[in-house]
């Protein structure tokens, strides 16, 4: 609400970097402190990181006010749009878990009324707490659905590498998490140039494109051996963040293009919602791959295939959001990008 749209794209491409690092970072800095501190530090670092936070938000973001007054709080679609997000999640999750069917069918069955109750109370109440109306403007949907493909992709290898690194390979914590740090490190340089980029290809060509790299870069995890040299994998990890960095750069500003700025904080809100929905599905589609392959092997501990087959299923996964990619205008973005196609 407070950049001019022709600055939109550097403004985003730096105030989204925590976001994309940050599940980045997590398994580098768990695998230092379990490594030479205490398990338990992965989560007391949560208590200094929150406080820290709440005084940089006091310090440096100023009030802004509304343009209108605000409205009631939606507390009954608070409640099933929570129920449906808990139990979706939750039941995915025993999917993947050996006898863990039962309890999942009544999780995701009790999970699926929930947002079908949302979505028909979403219609009806006229400020609702996720305004799925938004769905009708073309760029924030095609934003939000090739998004969601390919968060499930993002968030499913922070998962399966360090498991992969750990089980697999042997290696020790914080040996896996100095190799996955190269993804963070290929998000914060591609910021750089994402602008140039951006200018250069346009949105719909770069969408299409680095899509596709990004996707192939995350199956090649799928070939990686403990015969491969670490400067060989970290070189290719960095390249693999470089591109999803690139990616979500030119998603998380076209959502917004054609938005009317009264409406703009409740697509934030839903936007940023099904952010972390798809990511937190990209942790339990992994698992649940990872975990099928493991029984349909007979395997106790993951094993190098069982890893390779998990791989290869997100990153289609990702790959798919191509069809969503292509049906972008070709003229899409040009007032923030600067492309004349």
């Amino acid at each position: 609400r407070t950049v001019e749209r022709h600055h939109l794209v550097s403004a985003m491409a730096w105030t989204l970097v925590p976001a994309f690092i940050g599940p980045m970072l997590g398994p580098p800095l768990g695998g230092f402190f379990v490594s030479y501190l205490d398990w338990r530090w992965i989560f007391y670092i949560n208590v200094p990181i929150g406080i820290a936070g709440f005084l940089l938000v006091r310090r440096f973001i100023p009030e802004i006010p509304t343009e209108s007054v605000p409205a009631r709080f939606d507390l009954r679609g608070f409640v099933l749009c929570g129920t449906a997000l808990g139990c979706l999640l939750f039941g995915l999750e025993m999917v993947s878990q050996e006898n863990g069917l039962g309890e999942a069918s009544w999780l995701l069955a009790i999970g699926s009324s929930a947002a079908l109750g949302y979505l028909w109370h979403a219609r009806h109440h006229p400020v609702p707490l996720i305004d799925l109306s938004l769905l009708r403007i073309e760029s924030f949907r095609l934003s939000v659905i090739g998004g969601a493909l390919m968060r499930i992709t993002q968030g499913a290898q922070p998962f399966l590498l360090p498991l992969l690194f750990q089980i697999s390979f042997g290696m020790s914590a914080a040996h896996s998490g100095r190799l996955i740090l190269a993804t963070a490190l290929g998000a914060l340089l591609m910021r750089t140039i994402t602008p140039q980029l951006l200018r250069r290809f346009g949105y719909r060509n770069s969408l299409i494109g680095n899509g596709v790299l990004a996707s192939l870069g995350y199956m090649v995890c799928a070939f990686f051996r403990p015969a491969w040299p670490p400067a060989l994998m970290f070189g290719l990890l960095l390249c693999c963040g470089a591109f999803m960095s690139f990616q979500f750069a030119a998603y998380n500003t076209i959502a917004y293009e054609n938005v009317p700025p009264a409406r703009m904080s409740r697509a934030s809100s839903l936007y940023t919602t099904l952010q972390q929905l798809m990511l937190s599905v990209g942790v339990c589609a992994g698992a649940m791959i990872l975990n099928l392959a493991m029984l349909a092997g007979g395997h106790a501990t993951p094993q190098l295939g069982d890893f390779s087959l998990a791989f290869c299923i997100v990153s289609l996964i990702s790959l798919s959001a191509t069809w969503w990619h292509v049906r972008f205008d070709k003229h899409a973005g040009q007032e923030m990008s600067g492309h004349r196609a």
